[in-house]
């Protein structure tokens, strides 16, 4: 290998490090600067309080399925009605969501048990009735495992700002039990969310499923909820439909939390490769650049400088340290998950990262609750 070409590997791989750290910190700085600022400018009390319809879809008894629907009956805000939906008249969450709504005569509740099949997205056709039955033009769609704190509404008003079409929030992992849930909200966390969060905090806003907040006639005048099956997710479709009258999305500033619980490895990698997938058609941009978000490839590419002799060895110690300690940084500062354990899966998380992108673009089909897609395939004509 001639000087002239080593000389060139050696900037390359300088120029990879340095610009993958510094947009890695400033992403970190800028999402923990705006959480930090968020905790001390949301309003307790909204000079307005719209109407709100929560829709809930429900389906199966998942892992703390009673606390999080619990947790929608302590949200504090003066007027909300809560929809469960439910697509099948047998399914085995409906008592315990009946027994829930009756200890909690003080919010209107209904349950609506239907199918109405636009898409091959189990989720949005769950929905579908819950839209149309909803009584107010604010509509949240939330699932069935986000713990709703007592601010939940207020904070994602808070976000409603002129220009808005829709505010979301993605998901933050909590109460995980064991290595794999803690290695599913090292996914969750202080990588998928930071970086929503730091899209959003540029611009760049798009929605997650996870909670999302309408105005009914933003989507209404665009096709209603069925405009949401031109895609297999209905938060790319969202986005999408957002865009296209000219409104922004926007995130709210601190995410609410999901518990994780009990996860298999076989269980993470199926769930993140679903979402990979659906990202590669959603978002292709955004995932091409996910490859090499993760600390792996710069750490890697210190350790070819220092194998050269171009950087002492201390330093890709160095390197790696700074690399992890600012994610447990922003972790400590913002509330979230941090410790022994919770840094260990940050590495794991990293090393996973290029075999799941991988992954992603080999193949295109999935299974979501028992439901074969592809994300190659138009949702509504699948439907059909």
């Amino acid at each position: 290998m001639t000087d002239d070409i080593i000389t060139g590997l050696v900037w390359l791989a300088a120029a990879f490090a340095v610009i993958t750290a510094g947009v890695h910190f400033i992403s970190i700085l800028v999402v923990t600067l705006r959480g930090r600022i968020a905790v001390t400018r949301i309003p307790a009390k909204l000079p307005a309080h719209p109407p709100v319809s929560i829709l809930r879809p429900v389906c199966g008894l998942e892992n703390s399925i009673e606390e999080t629907l619990r947790s929608g009956f302590t949200v504090d805000y003066p007027d909300f009605e809560m929809i469960f939906c439910v697509a099948k008249d047998d399914d085995p969450v409906i008592p315990l969501v009946r027994r829930v709504m009756a200890e909690n005569p003080q919010v209107p509740t209904r349950i609506l048990i239907g199918d109405d099949r636009i898409s091959i997205n189990p989720k949005l056709n769950n929905l579908v009735k819950g839209w149309k039955a909803a009584r107010h033009d604010w509509i949240v769609m939330a699932d069935s495992n986000v713990l709703m704190p007592p601010d939940y509404l207020a904070r994602m008003l808070d976000r409603w700002v002129p220009g808005t079409g829709l505010v979301c929030s993605p998901p933050l992992g909590s109460a995980p039990d064991g290595a794999f849930g803690e290695i599913e909200c090292a996914f969750l966390n202080t990588f998928q969310a930071r970086w929503q969060l730091f899209s959003d905090a540029i611009g760049n806003g798009f929605a997650q499923g996870k909670s999302m907040l309408w105005r009914r006639e933003n989507l209404d005048r665009h096709g209603s909820i069925e405009a949401l099956a031109a895609d297999p997710a209905e938060d790319a479709a969202s986005t999408k439909v957002i865009r296209r009258a000219g409104l922004d999305v926007h995130l709210v500033h601190l995410p609410f939390p999901q518990p994780i619980g009990r996860r298999s490895l076989k269980a993470v990698w199926s769930r993140q490769l679903r979402w990979a997938r659906l990202r590669r058609v959603t978002f292709p941009l955004f995932f091409c650049a996910e490859l090499v978000v993760g600390g792996l490839f710069p750490i890697l590419a210190m350790v070819f400088l220092a194998a050269i002799g171009a950087v002492a060895g201390w330093m890709v110690a160095a390197f790696a340290v700074a690399w992890y300690g600012a994610e447990v940084l922003m972790a400590i500062g913002l509330g979230w998950r941090f410790g022994v354990r919770p840094t260990l899966a940050l590495i794991v998380r990293d090393l996973m990262l290029p075999a799941l992108w991988f992954a992603a673009v080999s193949g295109s089909g999935f299974e979501w609750r028992g439901n074969q897609m592809n994300v190659k395939k138009d949702s509504l004509l699948a439907a059909e």
